[in-house]
Parts: structure tokens; C-alpha cells; sequence
């Protein structure tokens, strides 16, 4: 007996066919979460020194922009590291760069060119200062780096920024009181080995593949930073309140820390952009860096920080207006 189905009306058919594309809507929506074609052009992401991670997390997002926007092409461009990516974005030499908030914080009341047009897209992860020297070194505190040869960093690195104020913080005049080199991650390993310098200061995610390669060919170990240093620090002003006393966790370095702590001062890192930048590209930019998390920092381990809670809180800088929609559009 054949089997009689029910009659359907026109109206339920056409209910039917609207819950379908609504499904199919949001379907849509979930693969392409802000509704539309991804935005293409070209930007320019200013990174850092070869070996560090400023540069090591730029060509990761660069591959994961291409994925998500594959009509959209990403220029990197090697820097010093913090104070001149700040400048790049400000000025328009760049579009997009990492920065930590120290040096934001500086260029802002500094009222250089361009300040008042910074934006912040995200907060990432937080730089930890390091401060290397020869295992057999008699260097055990800051202070012990008088009349030494110390590499403070690039000029318009946040490494020199930083290394400079930690070094008056501990009564020493980086300019009369040590004999300072110019050497950043790329370069410092390599001249400490080689005995051209006597220690080098380093500001970076942990772990920095410059020094991972190190661990691999030359006995060194971290001199801490006491708190006592960071209370001073804050007494500077305004651009200090961003260091806050912390520890190196024995895991980022085990062979040469042993198991052990390392006392420090940890700064956090923005990823920024300008407010003349398209708030539809910067939406884009701002889903792809949090949906990548996974993915760079299996790479890039101090990338695996990133998360969607904090990752508003970009002071000193305002949210930019893409990013601001993003985070409303994923917000619970």
C-alpha cells in the first residue's frame, strides 16, 4: 500500500524554506564570521631583529592573514624593535606593528608626531628582561655591571629603553658608568660568546629563539632583577607604571635555570595600528590574530598568551573602531 504523505500548505512551504535560509545564513556567518568578502590591498607590518620574537611572530601572522584574506598583501619590515615601530605607525611609515606599552607611553607624552593618532587593535603577551652574562661571570646583581661592557640594545629599541632605566635604577649611568655596546638579540649572543662584551640586556617573549640557540653552544645564566629595582622604576613616572616585578618561570630556559626562578620585570606588548586605518580591515586583522592563536604559538610560545579577555585592555592606547567591533561581535 503506497504510503500517503500530509498535504503542505504554500505558507508552511515558504516557512520552510525561510527557516532554511536563515540556517544557511548563519552557517554562512560562522565560516565567515563578519558577513562579507575578506578586504584586500596592501599593509605594512613593521616587526623587530632577526632572532627575536617580534619577527618570528610577524611571519607567522603574515601566513595566517594570507589564509584569511588571500587578496590582501602583507609587507614586512625588519626595526629596531619597540620605539621605532611606534614612530613607523605614527608617522604612516607603517601600518600595523608590536610595541610594548613603555614605549607607547613615552612617545605619547613625549607629544611626538603622529602620538595622537595611535590606536590600539589588541593586547598580546608581555616581554620579560633578560639580562645575560658568561656562567663564570662575577656579575650577580644590576649593580655589578659598572665599568663593564654592556649591550643595551638597539638606539630606538625598547631594549635600550628599558636596559637604560633598570641601569639608573641601580645607580649606574648607562652613559659614564658602563662601556655600552649597540647590540640586540641578533648580534648580542654571538659578541658575548666571543668575549667582545661582558653582558647584554634582552626584552622579549619567553622563549626567544636567539637565546634558545645560545643554550646550544655557550654556558651563560641570568642575573635577576629585585624588586626593590621595579619600586624604583615606578618613581620615574608615568612611563614606568607599565614594569611590574615578576618572575622568569623555570621552564623557559631549563637547562640554563636549572629549575629555578628568575626574579625580573615584565612589560606587556600591544599590537597597534593608526585611526585613519580602515575599520574594516582592522576587524579583520583583529579576528585573525585571536582565532590564530593556536596555530602561531606552537611556533611562537609566549603567543599562546594571547587571549580574548585581555586582549582589549590596550592601555595607554584606545581601541581602534574595527577592533572594538570585533570584540562587541564575539562578546557572550
Amino acid at each position: 500500500m503506497p504510503k500517503v504523505f500530509p498535504r503542505i500548505s504554500r505558507r508552511r512551504a515558504l516557512q520552510g524554506a525561510a527557516a532554511g535560509f536563515v540556517a544557511f545564513g548563519l552557517l554562512l556567518w560562522w565560516l565567515l564570521p563578519l558577513g562579507e568578502e575578506p578586504p584586500g590591498g596592501t599593509i605594512v607590518f613593521s616587526t623587530g631583529t632577526p632572532r627575536g620574537v617580534y619577527q618570528e611572530y610577524g611571519e607567522r601572522l603574515r601566513s595566517e592573514l594570507d589564509r584569511d584574506m588571500p587578496d590582501l598583501s602583507v609587507k614586512l619590515l625588519n626595526s629596531a624593535g619597540s620605539q621605532q615601530n611606534v614612530r613607523r605607525v605614527a608617522t604612516g611609515e607603517a601600518d600595523f606593528t608590536i610595541a610594548a606599552a613603555d614605549a607607547v607611553e613615552t612617545y605619547e607624552l613625549q607629544h611626538r608626531s603622529g602620538a595622537e593618532r595611535l590606536r590600539g587593535v589588541a593586547r598580546l603577551y608581555d616581554d620579560y628582561v633578560q639580562l645575560i652574562v658568561p656562567r663564570d661571570s662575577d656579575v650577580r646583581t644590576v649593580s655589578d655591571l659598572r665599568h663593564k661592557r654592556v649591550a643595551i640594545g638597539l638606539p630606538n629599541s625598547g631594549v635600550r629603553l628599558i636596559a637604560n632605566r633598570v641601569l639608573r635604577a641601580a645607580g649606574i649611568d648607562p652613559d659614564k658608568d658602563i662601556r655600552p655596546a649597540s647590540d640586540g638579540i641578533d648580534t648580542g649572543p654571538d659578541r658575548l660568546k666571543r668575549g667582545k662584551i661582558d653582558a647584554f640586556f634582552w626584552s622579549g617573549g619567553l622563549p626567544t629563539n636567539g637565546l634558545v640557540e645560545l643554550t646550544r653552544t655557550f654556558d651563560f645564566k641570568f642575573v635577576p632583577i629585585s624588586g626593590d629595582l621595579v619600586t624604583r622604576l615606578h618613581a620615574e613616572g608615568d612611563e614606568a607604571r607599565y614594569y611590574r616585578a615578576t618572575n622568569m618561570p623555570e621552564s623557559a630556559y631549563p637547562s640554563v635555570q636549572q629549575g629555578a626562578t628568575v626574579p625580573t620585570i615584565a612589560v606587556s606588548n600591544l599590537l597597534m595600528t593608526r585611526k585613519d586605518t580602515d575599520p574594516r580591515l582592522t576587524e579583520w586583522v583583529t579576528r585573525t590574530v585571536i582565532k590564530s592563536r593556536d596555530d602561531i604559538g606552537a611556533h611562537v610560545h609566549s603567543a599562546q598568551l594571547v587571549d580574548l579577555s585581555t586582549a582589549i585592555y590596550t592601555d595607554p592606547l584606545t581601541l581602534h573602531e574595527g577592533a572594538r567591533r570585533y570584540y562587541r561581535s564575539v562578546k557572550p
